[in-house]
């Protein structure tokens, strides 16, 4: 669970946390409380973003600098994680301009790291977001893995930069990895050839992403299309609507939308709101 932001105009660099609507609860984004909250509402995974520190451990937290959300300043990979511990991840957000701050001293010490993530919640599932393009990351969390197997089943698939991403799915077992590029390459193969029954190699042993706004095109869809990505080792992730002018990922997270979910789906659906669409969809 996190706060909804306005996403008019929204770039890669905006500060979400400075466009908030009006809080209609306390929950911090990539917070223990907020990924409790979310699994309480229905969630089965829990998208969470990952940072390397200096010290070796992966930072949760969404942003690329600290400067947005916390009081903090520079890159969050640049610091140890006792230092992103003592940083009030509440401090920026406001939803009228700056004139007031509804979470400043509200989230003093609860960036977590990966390991207090996985440690916390022994029988959950975790979507691992990768920010950057470096395959080191990727080595990491293989590492952490191995070192911990116990952790393994955790972990329930790895996206975001293609190098990072592919490099622990290469190194870890079982493990699923998926990007953009490749997804679009799945999406695009699959259009021009589906017809046939062919499945590209970008749709193999992966999860495909798939918007809800152009699922119907895809051959086959819904019932024959996940028969083949299930024979392909494939899951399927319903999105909702795409659009090329919000580089952000579009949930199913309106009432209207789920319209967009064909009856009997058996795959997974992203949603940016589970506090609304979890309780619906049970």
């Amino acid at each position: 669970m996190h706060q909804i932001f306005d996403r008019t105009d929204l770039a890669n660099d905006t500060c979400t946390a400075e466009r908030i609507f009006e809080p209609s609860h306390g929950f911090i984004e990539n917070t223990l409380p907020s990924m409790r909250q979310a699994f309480a509402a229905g969630a089965d995974v829990v998208e969470i973003d990952v940072h390397p520190t200096t010290d070796g451990q992966f930072a949760v937290m969404h942003d690329w600098t600290l400067d947005c959300r916390t009081e903090g300043t520079g890159p969050t990979r640049e610091h140890d994680m006792a230092y992103l511990k003592s940083l009030d991840v509440g401090y920026g957000y406001t939803a009228d301009g700056g004139k007031s701050f509804p979470f400043r001293g509200k989230g003093t010490g609860l960036m977590p790291s990966l390991r207090d993530v996985v440690e916390s919640f022994p029988d959950r599932r975790f979507l691992i977001n990768f920010k950057s393009r470096e395959a080191r990351e990727g080595e990491m969390l293989a590492r952490m893995l191995t070192d911990n197997p116990q952790w393994r089943d955790r972990i329930w698939a790895v996206y975001g930069g293609d190098e990072p991403t592919f490099e622990a799915a290469r190194q870890v077992e079982g493990l699923k990895g998926f990007g953009s590029r490749s997804t679009k390459q799945c999406l695009i193969r699959y259009l021009a050839l589906g017809w046939s029954g062919y499945v590209p190699q970008s749709c193999r042993n992966t999860y495909v992403m798939v918007p809800g706004n152009i699922a119907w095109l895809l051959w086959g869809w819904p019932n024959r299309f996940h028969a083949r990505m299930e024979r392909a080792g494939s899951g399927i992730i319903l999105l909702g609507p795409y659009s090329s002018g919000d580089p952000g990922t579009s949930g199913i997270d309106r009432p209207d939308q789920l319209s967009l979910v064909p009856p009997g789906f058996d795959g997974y659906i992203w949603t940016n709101r589970i506090e609304d669409i979890g309780p619906m969809l049970r």
